[in-house]
């Protein structure tokens, strides 16, 4: 006569399971930093980094008088470390510093939204898109100067041309790491899609964390 299988191997065992189950869950909710720190990125985890987050943001913001920029600017974590590490906002290099070379998150977001009000005040005098200002933060004020130069909207293509540009002016540096697999070869210099995958991030932190955010594609030159 054949033995039934037993599920979870045995009473106990499954008893185990969920008791270790239900242990790890309190433990994530009492202490957050765990939570930014696990080393798997799921959209719940990294959205939970990012609330955490959220009213310094929100606060920082409000200091430029651009809060309702709160969902665009988290979306802009999310692309840039998904809430990970003392550079959240990959601010180190705006300071003409190295990589990752902050060591403090509050630092860090103090320093990208600072970076963040300037490209958008920038881009205000110069009559661009709120997407161009998006893509400045990834490559550059120049980015704000060539858009301007050149119709005053954002697009892929325009995003590739300069990145050609500063890629010929310094071509050892801008190569991709000599990797021609990567997606950005061969405008290697900053990432030509990063204003459109803000934008996907930030739509989802607004809905997921029921931010009312009021983004728009155009900016008012109005007072």
């Amino acid at each position: 006569m054949k033995k039934k299988k037993a599920g979870c191997l045995s009473l106990t065992g499954c008893l185990s399971i969920f008791v270790l189950a239900v242990f790890v869950l309190l433990l994530l909710v009492v202490n957050t930093n765990l939570f930014k720190n696990l080393p798997f990125d799921t959209e719940p985890v990294v959205l939970k980094r990012l609330s955490e987050y959220q009213p310094m943001v929100e606060d920082e913001l409000n200091k430029h008088e651009l809060k309702q920029y709160t969902a665009l600017v988290l979306g802009m974590m999310y692309q840039e470390s998904k809430g990970k590490g003392t550079d959240p906002m990959q601010a180190s290099e705006s300071l003409g510093l190295g990589r990752n070379e902050i060591k403090d998150a509050d630092a860090s977001i103090k320093q990208g939204i600072k970076q963040f009000s300037k490209n958008y005040n920038t881009g205000k005098e110069k009559g661009v898109d709120l997407d161009t200002i998006i893509q400045s933060y990834n490559m550059g004020p120049g980015y704000i100067d060539y858009i301007a130069k050149n119709g005053g909207k954002h697009s892929e293509n325009l995003a590739k041309q300069f990145s050609e540009i500063q890629v010929n002016a310094n071509p050892e540096l801008y190569n991709c790491g000599g990797n021609k697999s990567n997606f950005r070869y061969p405008y290697c210099y900053g990432d030509f899609s990063y204003s459109e995958k803000v934008n996907q991030k930030a739509d989802t932190v607004e809905e997921k964390l029921n931010l009312d955010d009021s983004l728009t594609n155009e900016i008012t030159l109005e007072e």
